[in-house]
């Protein structure tokens, strides 16, 4: 088989040194609700990495404001970010002078000049990398990245294009004792991830390379445009971040139709998907996908393995996956899988994948 292929051919991953469990992150805040800790004790969640706000003086939490909180979306992110890309560079045995192309995607603050030209400065990338900033499209946000990625990866044969998602998610919080922030708070962890994509001539052993890049689906649920959203708290003075409760139900309804389209035309059936990366949204998100598509818990034992130990990701939840199936090692070429993402719009983004 010949012609140009995107590959993914290396990832990486990062997260803050500080940790915690969801009783311990009841106990920072001190909250003894029922209903509220009823909905972290039951998230499926064990542990989450977070950058809980700083001390005040007599030991309590203290409140911060949206400056700091930005400042803090800024700190984690190129920290983070800085150390997913050097671990997906490493992994691959490249260096930071072979990155041609630096895309960043980050929905949990606003950044001008943004992380693509932050980590260009901080790790010291050729200036001449071309860099993509993709802001707010919120957790499927890495699939549409990748999209572009695979693009910019076939325009440039041979050259290595690097994407990372980098949330710090607790930059994101607000603590106002309700139900809707709470929901929030028990979900979202920290974390960064970053993949390198790279187009060559198909070879004869394509494993040697990690997955082909074959084709991406989505499809977007307009009436459903307000379920996930941030909207401006001016009590709080922060934005505040809103899932509705269906939201596990009108994604997982979708999931069966993009799904289809994704493999139209491919000669791929549903059966013959061995590989299912899904984003590791929350467990009723989970469920309700699983469901719809009929998947095992065996088919989702990443996905579910990365919400229990870090929660949900935001954008680079799957990356997080598919580094757990590397490191099973048992990807086989010619294996088929499907990445999925889910977020505002409503949207579900796909991609199909080959070994």
């Amino acid at each position: 088989m010949t012609g140009l292929r995107p590959r993914i051919v290396s990832v990486g991953t990062a997260v803050p040194s500080t940790s915690y469990t969801q009783q311990e992150v009841l106990d920072f805040f001190g909250v003894d609700d029922p209903r509220v800790t009823g909905v972290f004790l039951n998230s499926a969640i064990e542990r989450r990495h977070l950058t809980l706000p700083p001390a005040a003086v007599d030991g309590s939490w203290r409140t911060e404001t949206q400056g700091e909180l930005l400042r803090k979306h800024r700190a984690s992110g190129i920290e983070m970010g800085s150390r997913a890309v050097e671990e997906c560079l490493k992994s691959e045995g490249a260096h930071l002078s072979d990155v041609r192309h630096l895309c960043c995607v980050t929905s949990t603050g606003l950044l001008t000049p943004g992380f693509s030209a932050r980590l260009v400065k901080e790790l010291g990338l050729a200036t001449s990398c071309s860099r993509l900033d993709v802001v707010g499209m919120g957790c499927n946000a890495g699939l549409n990245a990748l999209s572009a990625l695979s693009d910019w990866a076939l325009a440039h044969p041979g050259q290595l294009g690097v994407m990372v998602c980098l949330e710090a998610c607790s930059a994101a919080y607000v603590f106002d004792g309700t139900m809707r922030t709470s929901v929030v708070n028990s979900l979202f962890g920290d974390g960064a991830a970053a993949v390198g994509v790279r187009a060559d001539l198909a070879t004869a052993e394509p494993e040697a390379e990690g997955p082909a890049l074959l084709k991406f689906a989505s499809t977007m649920m307009p009436e459903a445009i307000e379920a996930m959203r941030y909207d401006w708290d001016d009590d709080q003075g922060k934005f505040s971040f809103y899932l509705d409760r269906d939201v596990p139900y009108v994604v997982g309804a979708s999931a069966e139709e993009v799904v289809g389209r994704l493999l139209a035309g491919t000669g791929v059936r549903r059966a013959d998907i061995s590989h299912w990366l899904i984003h590791s949204g929350g467990k009723k998100v989970i469920d309700s996908v699983r469901v719809n598509l009929g998947l095992t818990v065996h088919d989702v034992r990443h996905t579910t393995g990365v919400l229990r130990d870090y929660g949900n990701l935001s954008s680079g939840s799957f990356l997080f996956s598919y580094n757990r199936l590397l490191d099973e090692g048992l990807a086989n070429s010619g294996d088929y899988g499907v990445l999925m993402t889910m977020g505002p719009g409503s949207t579900i983004e796909t991609a199909l994948v080959q070994w």
